[in-house]
């Protein structure tokens, strides 16, 4: 009778543990490794159920192609009785003094651990390297783990405006234009008023921001991959569609009646003014169009809280830095309501030159899944009715911008001309292409493969996407230098096509620490280097990287 019960006791608690769930290597032991001024520190942080043998623990330093055992000379925290052994449960932080390296060239880590659901784990070991050299995204994630908090912010707010230099922030200017534009037709514009909405708009799209990166941060998700779904960009837009035809005056955007009178006991305010929510609704939405752009300070915040779990820091930075790509938007708001033109014939057309330009916007949303040559075509004709329709006008004003959409659709349709695949230069013959021979690599197994066959060589990985505009600049302006293509002649060139996010993309974005193009690594003998290229960098921003990495 006991013998039976004590096989269903088993039983049971064999199906309990079955149905837990199997935590990888990294998941389990997420290891961190941070030099500071004072010393080298080695953060293991144990994921729930997990813990260390103490006696599994070895740190080495690498002296002259000899190892030197100093794990008796540290100081850890004591560790806890558990099944008659004294393991470690949560966080173990290991700090090795600077005085202990001396001329130590890399510091080894061993250690293995267990689950409490009876799973052990082989022997691990990890080596860092003492003096390597950190790139930009390494050293963002660094001042963020050690750095001041408010010093941390003040650094980010630096990052976005920087990033406002960048073409993320160009689509908005003329988005949050015209809604100031629209503001102005209903009521008596100011500088204080523009300014007012532009704040509203950009505090709304550093929420989009903020939440967007902290949402890929914490749970690994490529957003800027997710918002290029096809169904996504349709419905985007055509919402520029309706907001084009909305300022050329065929219809008004209007919620039902009874939504109306809700939101306007909310947005409105004393003086009866027009209501936020639909700015801040459009704030929100032009983060999420733009999409993220894949810099050093996104992608430091982002590996920061993936690493640390720290959503408040990391989206903190991630807001004040989106804040500050925001603020030549705030200076357009300003201008825009202290120049505002009164109401009328003037503020009629105003509006629809903004309707051409939310035209142009809609295209290029659909370049990312639109032939090029057919998003040239549609640019084209829009610029050549813009162009006629303002050129009837009798204002010089409206005349000089319908010269510039003739221009614009001229360039356009010399880029059917020269059956370009970059959007960014119609000048550009498809024929002239970069003759550099990159290798499309589809899983991690396939670039492992290639690394450890090509040891005698220099490996580039491009991690690249049809709807990436730092790709396609780094394709056009980079890769095409001949200065580049000299020094990389040699190279071996692999691609990793991110364009429909399959699962091995994300095995391989993981694999790195990726999220997202544009972003290339290299190899040397084997082994990643350390400095990596993120974001667009011209010509001589790469070979500075390259120099650094000594290739």
């Amino acid at each position: 009778m006991f013998r039976l019960f004590g096989l269903l006791l088993i039983s049971v608690v064999f199906l309990f543990s079955a149905q837990q769930k199997i935590l990888s290597e990294d998941e389990a032991f997420s290891v961190n490794f941070v030099k500071t001024d004072e010393s080298y520190n080695i953060d293991i942080k144990l994921a729930k159920q997990i813990y260390l043998y103490e006696h599994s623990i070895k740190i080495e330093l690498l002296k002259d192609d000899k190892k030197l055992d100093i794990t008796k000379k540290l100081k850890l925290k004591p560790p806890t009785d558990y099944h008659e052994e004294s393991v470690f449960f949560d966080n173990l932080n290991i700090k090795i003094p600077n005085s202990l390296i001396e001329n130590s060239s890399k510091i080894i880590l061993n250690y293995q651990g267990c689950s409490t659901v009876g799973l052990c784990y082989q022997p691990i070991t990890k080596e860092f390297l003492t003096d390597s050299p950190k790139d930009e995204t390494d050293s963002i994630i660094d001042s963020l783990k050690t750095g001041n908090f408010w010093l941390v912010l003040l650094t980010f707010f630096g990052f976005g405006l920087l990033l406002a230099l960048t073409p993320c922030v160009f689509p908005m200017i003329p988005i949050l234009s015209s809604i100031i534009v629209s503001h102005g037709e209903n009521e008596k514009m100011s500088a204080k008023r523009g300014l007012y909405l532009s704040f509203v708009y950009v505090f709304a799209m550093s929420m989009a921001y903020t939440i967007a990166g902290v949402i890929a941060g914490l749970f690994g998700a490529n957003i800027q991959t997710a918002l290029q779904n096809p169904y996504v960009l349709i419905g985007f837009s055509l919402i520029f569609v309706a907001l084009a035809f909305s300022m050329f005056g065929y219809f008004e955007l209007a919620l039902p009646s009874s939504w109306q009178t809700k939101i306007d006991k909310i947005s409105h305010n004393q003086d009866g003014k027009k209501g936020i929510t639909s700015v801040a609704i459009m704030g929100f939405l032009s983060a999420l169009i733009v999409g993220p752009c894949v810099a050093p300070p996104l992608a430091g915040a982002l590996v920061y809280i993936g690493q640390t779990g720290d959503a408040l820091l990391g989206g903190l930075a991630l807001f004040v830095m989106s804040f500050g790509m925001g603020v030549p938007l705030l200076l357009v708001g300003l201008g825009a309501g202290k120049y505002m033109p009164k109401p009328g014939g003037w503020m009629n057309m105003v509006s629809k030159i903004f309707g051409a330009i939310m035209l142009l916007l809609a295209v290029w949303i659909l370049d990312r899944i639109l032939p090029t040559y057919l998003s040239f075509v549609i640019f084209g004709l829009i610029g050549l009715f813009a162009g006629i329709y303002f050129i009837t006008q009798k204002n010089i004003f409206i005349k000089l911008i319908a010269i510039f959409f003739f221009l614009f659709g001229a360039v356009s349709f010399t880029g059917v001309y020269n059956d370009t695949d970059n959007i960014l230069n119609p000048f550009k013959n498809a024929k002239t292409h970069t003759n550099l021979n990159f290798q499309r690599v589809k899983t991690i197994d396939e670039l492992l493969q290639v690394v450890k066959d090509e040891k005698e060589n220099i490996v580039m990985v491009d991690f690249t996407a049809s709807w990436c505009i730092g790709c396609q600049e780094l394709d056009e302006w980079t890769f095409s230098d001949k200065t580049v293509q000299d020094r990389l002649h040699e190279f071996v060139l692999l691609q990793v096509d991110t364009t429909n996010n399959t699962d091995e993309d994300k095995k391989i974005l993981k694999h790195f620490n990726l999220f997202g193009p544009p972003i290339i690594l290299f190899f040397k003998d084997g082994k990643l280097l350390p400095n990596k290229v993120v974001g667009y960098k011209n010509p001589k921003e790469f070979m500075e990287i390259l120099d650094k990495n000594n290739i």
